[in-house]
């Protein structure tokens, strides 16, 4: 193969400068937005070192953060395994923000800043703005404001407070992280001009109020019948718009301990928490978008003549390596690669839309030979997330290509049953089944606050409806039960009902302290 003329590369070698990382950015820019028709918030890119990246790894990936032992705990494992060479380093970190900031370690080589620019800057970018979870779950215009208020709020907390006051609420706020998103009601819009005059008007007027759910007095005569019971609770559920998925959102509003200082801390951990929900539903699109757009990008510069020979090799060496899926039986699997899942599937979508066999044009009629492949997976990158992308567009080649079959395991028996093989049957069974295991409702514990009598013994009852009979793990059960007495103030009850019978299958409580 010829050596391609160095006047037409955009760069030689591997060392790099800021010119020469602004002219591959140009390039990489004009087929992004000009040939394959990609819409982006505007890029900051930054130059962080391999200890600035490991920061950034233990305060889950923000540009501002507030201080948590667990953060320094997390920096230092990551710290280790690190120079001990157990784990690498990602090569980029990007941030769902307006501007799109993309964090690039100073040292990759001058092919990698290519690769990952292409990957962050353009291909998770494009992503963030335009899929449908991202705009309606999170605003990238106000976090980084936030986050800059959150820092300075806790701060000015711990100085008011003491540290060890506010390391406690962060560490029950922590605990409960997962359990305080809106899964089904979309939260109020930040507003990062707002957002501090808001706080502030909300802690005076917690001070100078009180809520009228806070009485303790008991209500004067009244029947205490079974019917004039049932109608206080359904009269209480009401008021307190149970029953109610987000508990430190109900911890918020309504513990009966708390200090307005300390409701504010619970309402910055769920903020943050909320911001982070979609990212856990679109792993697969999300890294299969980002490697398809680099992917596409580096192809189409070594076409141009602006990548040399020597730069593509390594630029798909890195690229084997991100989207290598390891066999059931290698030490390395994990279960499926989201980037190498993602990937072929982009890829196929492509292939079905240009060069569609008769089994495409059966599985895919509407979207087979249409000529209109980025049309079609821009199309799917902003209207669908992780389940319901692989549940219409998981084909039977990807299918075969991955080696997928479906397997029975149920406790009654001693053996595992295979009960979807290669065939058309087997295939829509297989597809249906990978979806699942995407779909947030089915993987997370269904934990509800559905009762509480504010005026009697204070009890917070939850209850956590069991599906296919999978409880919870005891320990972490108990302690989480404990952080929310802590938070609570009183006894706290949680029972485990199994969704198919209305069963009681567990019960417990922990008490406040």
């Amino acid at each position: 193969m010829a050596r391609r003329p160095a006047s037409t590369l955009l760069f030689d070698g591997s060392e790099w400068n800021f010119a020469t990382l602004s002219r591959t950015y140009d390039a990489i820019e004009a087929i992004a937005i000009g040939e394959m028709g990609l819409d982006v918030y505007p890029n900051q890119i930054e130059i962080i070192s391999s200890e600035q990246m490991l920061d950034a790894y233990s305060s889950v990936g923000m540009p501002l953060m507030y201080q948590h032992w667990s953060f320094g705990k997390r920096f230092v494992f990551e710290s280790q395994l690190y120079q001990k060479g157990y784990r690498g380093l990602a090569y980029e970190l990007v941030i769902n923000s307006n501007p799109c900031i993309t964090y690039l370690m100073e040292e990759n080589t001058m092919p990698m800043q290519a690769l990952v620019t292409a990957h962050a800057a353009f291909g998770h970018n494009h992503f963030f703005k335009n899929n449908y979870l991202f705009r309606q779950w999170t605003d990238a215009g106000a976090i980084l404001g936030y986050m800059d208020f959150a820092k300075k709020y806790i701060a000015k907390c711990e100085e008011r407070h003491g540290l060890n006051a506010v390391e406690e609420i962060l560490d029950s706020a922590h605990a409960l992280q997962d359990h305080g998103v809106f899964h089904y009601r979309r939260p109020p819009r930040l507003s990062s001009e707002k957002v501090t005059e808001r706080a502030r008007e909300r802690l005076e007027y917690e001070e100078q109020t009180y809520s009228d759910l806070w009485r303790t007095l008991p209500t004067a005569g009244g029947s205490s019948g079974i019917e004039e019971v049932e109608r206080e609770a359904l009269e209480r559920k009401k008021a307190l718009n149970l029953p109610e998925e987000n508990l430190l959102y109900f911890l918020e509003k309504h513990s009966l301990i708390l200090e307005p200082w300390q409701r504010e801390i619970l309402r910055i951990v769920r903020v943050i928490a909320q911001y982070f929900y979609p990212q856990s539903q679109t792993k697969v699109m999300n890294e299969g978008c980002a490697t398809f757009v680099h992917y596409s990008i580096i192809n189409r510069l070594f076409d141009q003549g602006k990548l040399s020979e020597g730069a593509m090799l390594e630029l798909l060496a890195s690229h084997a390596n991100v989207v290598f899926q390891p066999g059931f039986d290698n030490s390395r699997f994990y279960g499926l690669n989201p980037y190498a899942l993602g990937f072929a599937m982009m890829q196929d979508i492509e292939r079905i839309c240009t060069m569609p066999t008769e089994e495409d044009r059966d599985w895919f009629p509407t979207i087979a030979g249409n000529g209109n492949s980025m049309g079609t997976l821009i199309d799917a990158w902003e209207n669908h997330r992780d389940e319901s992308f692989i549940l219409q567009y998981l084909s039977p080649a990807v299918i075969r290509k991955f080696r997928l079959f479906r397997l029975a395991d149920r406790a009654a028996n001693k053996f595992c049953e295979v009960t979807s093989i290669h065939d058309e049957r087997g295939y829509s069974a297989v597809r249906a089944a990978l979806a699942r295991n995407y779909d947030p409702v089915a993987n997370r514990p269904d934990i509800q606050v559905v009762d509480v009598d504010l005026l009697g013994d204070r009890q917070l009852r939850l209850k956590h409806v069991i599906k296919n009979g999978i409880l919870l793990e005891e320990s972490n059960r108990d302690a989480t039960l404990a952080h929310i007495s802590r938070l609570w103030g009183y006894e706290v009850s949680l029972a485990g009902i199994d969704a198919s019978t209305g069963k009681v299958l567990y019960e417990c409580s922990s008490t406040g302290a």
